[in-house]
């Protein structure tokens, strides 16, 4: 499979490039360049909005030294990258949001209505089921291997890696557990029905 360029996390400001220390709250938006998705982080002080082109933002946390790695990305931050994908026609994004809408259906918040074929190609119909809003798919036909490196892009892109620490995203409101969710690479089976 193809390597996809996407940027990883530098530990620090992408504005006053002060570098993030352990506990220190920051955002972390992924936009669209030229070289792929971009990811970019900004302290505190630094945050004056998502920029223009953003795809998602989500406020995350720098993880203190032996802190156990948390996984999970609020569900808004999944169904709004789920959506902003949706005009593409770019191959490395039509596949991002193939495997989104795995994510979200395993999660239930997308729910698969029927297949659509346009000539040689295959489209599922979803529903949103926070707003009952259809949603066109387009299924890369992408086989195990392929979802899982696409689930572990995705990891990167939402959480970020440095060296060896990993940075993680809380849920937007910490009492709510249930509107968090952890990103794996879902299974194919059976998701079509």
């Amino acid at each position: 499979m193809a390597e996809y360029d996407i940027s990883r996390a530098t530990g620090k400001c992408s504005v006053t490039g002060h570098s993030f220390e352990e506990g220190d709250d920051f955002y972390t938006v992924v936009l669209e360049s030229k070289e792929g998705l971009e990811r970019r982080d900004y302290s505190q002080d630094a945050w004056k909005g998502p920029p223009e082109g953003t795809l998602c933002h989500f406020k995350t946390r720098m993880p203190k030294k032996n802190e156990p790695k948390k996984t999970f990305v609020d569900n808004e931050v999944l169904i709004n990258f789920f959506l902003r994908l949706s005009d593409t026609e770019e191959s490395l994004k039509l596949r991002f949001r193939f495997v989104l809408s795995l994510i979200l259906l395993r999660k239930r918040l997308l729910k698969y209505e029927k297949t659509l074929r346009d000539d040689d190609r295959e489209f599922w119909e979803m529903r949103l089921t926070r707003d009952k809003s259809i949603h066109r798919v387009f299924n890369p036909s992408l086989n195990e291997e392929e979802i899982e490196e696409l689930s572990a892009e995705l990891n990167t892109v939402l959480h970020g890696h440095l060296a060896e620490e990993v940075k993680t995203s809380e849920p937007s409101d910490e009492n709510d557990s249930e509107t968090a969710g952890e990103v794996v690479a879902p299974s194919s089976e059976g998701s079509t029905t």
